[in-house]
């Protein structure tokens, strides 16, 4: 295929994100315009300088600005715009399904009340439901640099909330904050009913997938890049079929891969591996949905069957319910018989 036919073929296949924290699609201009409208100061001088900015080497220098950012969030408005706005951007890419992270502890160790955080997020995602036609599951995440306190305070202020609220994820920085830290409060999600998935072997050895496996009960691994480390990792995950959510522009933004034609992504599909891909953070690292899509389909050749299995995963590995994945997948087949 020419690139053309295969930016084509991409921007019009049905697809679904599964890894996607809310907070990282907060694009320049929006941030300056919440900075301006709630009188906080940010640190750059203008929409370009703050985008020079968005050059990290690793993990913590990404996480540095993007806490950075998060601090101009104060009002249920304000979460409603970022929201907002990643749906209105996705919806233009034939995204019809996103499963959100959010982290709340970013913003109520500022002070900003849980409720004021997730009422915003999900009257956003009602709004997406009804006038876009993308359905939406909300992940609450623990930041795995805190302390299990806080997860656990985070998690009783969750509670009121669990009809919004489909599971509990793991993220920030990763290294030095093995999943074992939080096996008590993913224990106690597990008891409230909550699904639950954790970032493991981004920067983090192939051991912090086994203990999200065999500790949290993961149903999926974000990211996971690290499995191929570990040949007995690789075989169980493609044999239990637990998916992995990729993010092929982030690993090569957080330095995690150099070049895109070095990405793991073709070696985890050949071995029988349920992969995924996904935006993590688009704001910061370049690209939503499609740019990860083209991007990964170029460097690797792929073929239009290929990329159609991986919009297939997208929704196999959701949280949807059997008949509308089903549905859906149908769908992909469709337009890629058509096409």
């Amino acid at each position: 295929m020419n690139p053309t036919q295969i930016n084509n073929f991409i921007e019009g296949i049905p697809k679904a994100e599964l890894h996607l924290h809310i907070e990282g699609t907060f694009e320049p201009e929006l941030m300056f315009e919440i900075a301006h409208r709630n009188n906080i100061p940010i640190n750059y001088q203008s929409v370009d300088e703050l985008k020079k900015a968005y050059n990290f080497n690793n993990l913590q220098e990404f996480l540095d600005i993007y806490y950075a950012g998060a601090s101009v969030l104060i009002h249920e408005q304000d979460f409603y715009d970022l929201t907002w706005a990643y749906l209105t951007k996705v919806h233009e890419q034939n995204l019809v399904h996103t499963e959100i992270f959010f982290d709340p502890q970013t913003h109520t160790d500022r002070g900003i009340s849980f409720d004021t955080v997730i009422q915003g997020i999900h009257n956003a995602l009602i709004d997406g439901k009804d006038k876009l036609g993308i359905s939406s599951q909300l992940i609450m995440c623990f930041l795995r640099h805190l302390v299990e306190a806080s997860a656990f305070e985070t998690l009783e202020q969750a509670l009121p909330y669990k009809n919004w609220i489909a599971g509990v994820g793991l993220d920030s920085s990763e290294l030095g904050h093995p999943p074992s830290k939080f096996e008590r409060v993913f224990s106690k999600a597990m008891d409230e009913g909550f699904i639950t998935l954790a970032h493991a072997g981004e920067e983090g050895p192939a051991e912090y997938v086994w203990e999200a496996i065999n500790l949290l009960k993961v149903s999926r691994i974000d990211h996971g890049n690290r499995s191929l480390d570990d040949d007995q990792l690789i075989k169980y995950i493609a044999e239990k079929q637990i998916p992995l959510t990729v993010c092929p522009l982030s690993n090569l933004e957080l330095k995690v891969v150099e070049d895109l034609k070095d990405h793991p992504l073709l070696q985890l599909m050949e071995a029988g591996v349920m992969v995924t891909i996904n935006s993590d953070d688009p704001a910061y690292f370049d690209g939503y949905m499609n740019e990860n899509y083209i991007q990964i389909a170029t460097a690797l050749n792929f073929s239009k069957k290929q990329i159609a299995q991986l919009a297939k995963n997208s929704f196999k590995a959701s949280f949807l319910p059997d008949k509308k994945k089903e549905k859906l997948i149908s769908q992909v087949e469709n337009y890629y018989q058509n096409n």
